[in-house]
């Protein structure tokens, strides 16, 4: 489900059910998320002949939307080549190619290129959604996954190269996947009924024919691939059961859609692959539309490319959502939506979501004594991770879940209604024992963040008891904890106790107080917090102050931002979190003038070998760049592509900053920068102690290789 801004209108967006298997979590999180059968390797950490992005936290860049913030891009000839870090047959790997490629990567095990390649492509990813508002092009990464026909074993290597496509790889999760299994005993095949296992033949009408004759037992769809041209409905009483998901796998984009069931459905076991190359809400494009009927389970499933995993309207009492893998929706992953009651999401894994990930909207009537628990989420790249939308004794519990980008928090808990008639927040909220990694997000309508845990007063007042226990957040690029009223109408937030918190390097403040109201804290200790511990500013203005009761052990976050009138940067008044962070990256780039398609965004856009050049024969030419707010810069690295077609010159530039975009002052007088390929074709630029500007701005004078200024990237670094 998709935020939206201060005082507009809500965009209603269409959501489904998660999905995930089993593997391990990462040591550093072993007590939260879900136990997986696969373990994931980052290719920033992997040995690569190619080139590293990121970190960024900048909305609409590769890197934003990356595994932790970095991903690896190679070129024809280049490649990533993995550590295995145990046991593993196949792989998945999450990856990222230009807008309208595709291709394919050359595998190699332990040097020696495997008859199998990976096939990669654009087709499912640059998703666009002008309705809502704030979004930008997101989407970015696809996963692709590949039997490697051979056992590997842990310190073998894997290895990706590009076969002339540039790909951006993020992570590969390695797997030993197991072999399929039997069919049970006295179930019905859907082959018997005259599916067609090579995925050629349209095999609809025999599931249809399967699920009729198997009522009280079992469907067995066995290993192969089958194709389905319309959604099932009727579905009740009925177990659908595959081979493992690796090996059975079903082509839909709309698999089940029923308004309601007598229930006792069970799914487990496959894989339900679509063909959603877009978000269109008012589409059924999900694994599950509607209901299943209480007493029902999915389970083991692989879902992916679809809009929604599962969207459910109610009538699905006690329903188990556990041990599935959820990946590239265009939309949300799961979504209660109404009438959930005694319903379990736990142990499940998604990445790549395009909205929230899991989400209750407590629409017609409360989602109530529900959870979401012990999964793992990555990368949703426009909402949130965790959205609770009203309800009743709702909890949310051990949940791991990184990266979220615009627009969203790592975990929501809001009165944002969307449509009416809306349940509000009552009796108790649960929030306990989760671990929220990068998460917050910069957002574009508000022109100032949200924290990784936010408590939303967005449409009326919040009176429930809100419980946030043992919480652990890492990294966040923002603030940690923040309470709002989003809708811009200033309802209070009340109820809230935070006990037990650890917050580590967050980039601006560990309390972002914007709504009237109060919250108890107890036993919250913060190190490397970026600007102040607490930002209280009721929004808007006069509307109110909240009032934060010290309830004993809490350290390190006991200063506040004095101006409220200013946003706190991170890293003001304290070591940024992320110092290495390019202030440029993505950022509103103009120049005097352009030559052709080398336009001056080219110069911030990530990519070295795409580059601004300026109107030839008329220097001086200047190119100038908006880092959005006052920031402390130390240095520049100004590049131009490392091809060695580049041949070696100097430009002279002179390097100008400002604070309101009309007003400049010198910051180094007119000097030559030597690019030659040999050394990358990069120059460091060292400013003066002191030096900070909101708008800086190149002036190239001279250019022996050229007569035009030339960047195909300028980064900007708060450090020497």
């Amino acid at each position: 489900m998709h935020r939206t801004v201060r005082g507009m209108p809500a965009a209603l967006v269409v959501v489904l059910a998660a999905g995930l298997l089993t593997a391990t979590a990462p040591t550093a999180h072993a007590a939260v998320g879900a136990t997986l059968p696969f373990t994931s390797v980052e290719a920033e950490s992997a040995t690569t002949t190619g080139s590293k992005i990121g970190p960024d936290h900048t909305q609409g860049t590769l890197a934003s939307e990356a595994s932790g913030r970095q991903a690896v891009r190679i070129t024809s000839g280049q490649r990533v080549e993995f550590t295995v870090p145990g046991a593993a047959n196949a792989v998945n790997l999450a990856y990222s190619v230009p807008d309208g490629q595709s291709g394919s990567l050359d595998v190699y095990v332990n040097g020696t290129r495997i008859s199998r390649t990976l096939a990669v492509t654009s087709k499912y990813s640059y998703v666009d959604t002008p309705w809502i508002p704030g979004a930008r092009t997101h989407h970015f990464y696809d996963n692709a996954r590949l039997v490697l026909g051979q056992n590997v074993q842990a310190g073998d290597k894997v290895a990706f190269q590009s076969t002339g496509t540039q790909v951006t790889v993020d992570v590969a999760d390695f797997e030993q996947v197991v072999a399929a299994a039997a069919q049970p005993a006295g179930s019905v095949s859907v082959v018997s009924k005259g599916a067609d296992p090579s995925g050629n033949g349209d095999s609809t009408q025999a599931f249809r024919d399967a699920i009729a004759s198997a009522q009280g037992g079992i469907v067995w769809i066995p290993p192969g691939d089958y194709r389905l041209t319309s959604s099932l409905s009727g579905v009740q009483n009925v177990t659908l059961q595959g081979a493992g998901s690796w090996h059975s796998v079903v082509h839909t984009s709309r698999f089940i859609d029923q308004s309601g069931s007598s229930g006792s459905v069970h799914i487990k076991n496959f894989a339900v692959i679509g063909e959603v190359t877009e978000r269109v809400d008012s589409d059924p494009d999900n694994f599950v539309n509607g209901s299943l009927g209480p007493n029902s389970s999915v389970s083991g499933m692989w879902l992916q490319h679809l809009k929604v995993g599962l969207w459910l309207l109610g009538n699905n009492d006690n329903l188990v959502v556990e041990n599935n893998r959820l990946l590239d929706m265009t939309a949300d992953g799961l979504n209660l939506n109404g009438n959930a009651r005694g319903v379990r999401v736990r142990n499940n894994f998604l990445r790549n979501q395009g909205d929230d990930a899991l989400a209750m909207w407590s629409l017609y009537a409360p989602d109530t004594d529900s959870s979401f628990e012990d999964n793992t989420i990555s990368q949703p790249n426009l909402a949130n991770g965790i959205a609770i939308y009203g309800g009743t004794d709702i909890a949310v519990r051990n949940n791991l879940i990184s990266d979220t980008n615009a627009l969203g928090s790592g975990i929501a808990i809001s009165n944002q209604k969307f449509l009416d008639p809306f349940h509000p927040l009552a009796g108790t909220i649960t929030v306990d024992g989760n671990t929220l990694v990068r998460t917050g997000a910069m957002n574009p309508n508000w022109n100032h963040p949200m924290g990784a845990l936010r408590v939303d007063s967005y449409d009326s007042a919040i009176n429930a008891n809100i419980r946030i226990t043992d919480t652990t957040i890492t990294d966040s690029p923002y603030s940690a904890f923040e309470f709002v009223s989003g809708g811009g109408q200033g309802y209070p937030v009340r109820g809230v106790t935070v006990d037990g918190a650890t917050v580590r390097n967050t980039g601006t403040v560990v309390v972002q107080a914007e709504a009237q109201g109060a919250a108890t804290f107890r036993n919250v200790t913060a190190t490397g917090v970026g600007a102040a511990g607490i930002y209280n500013c009721p929004y808007p203005a006069g509307s109110g102050t909240f009032d934060l009761t010290d309830g004993g052990g809490n350290s390190g976050w006991s200063s506040t931002w004095s101006d409220c009138s200013t946003w706190p940067q991170p890293g003001q008044g304290n070591p940024d979190p992320d110092p290495t962070r390019n202030l440029a990256m993505g950022r509103p780039a103009t120049a005097t003038g352009s030559q052709d398609a080398y336009t001056p965004g080219k110069a911030v856009d990530g990519d070295a070998n795409s580059y601004w050049e300026s109107t030839n024969d008329a220097f001086p030419q200047s190119w100038t760049v908006d880092l959005g707010s006052t920031q402390a810069v130390r240095r520049l690295v100004l590049k131009l592509p490392p091809s060695a077609a580049w041949g070696a010159r100097t430009q002279t530039v002179t390097v100008l900053g400002g604070t309101n975009g009309s007003t400049y002052t010198t910051v180094l007088g007119p000097a030559g920068h030597r690019f030659d390929p040999a050394t990358g074709n990069t120059a460091t630029v060292s400013l003066p102690s002191g030096t900070s500007l909101r708008y800086l701005r190149l002036s190239v004078s001279a250019n022996t290789g050229w007569p035009a200024g030339q960047f195909s990237e300028v980064e900007v670094y708060p450090t020497s």
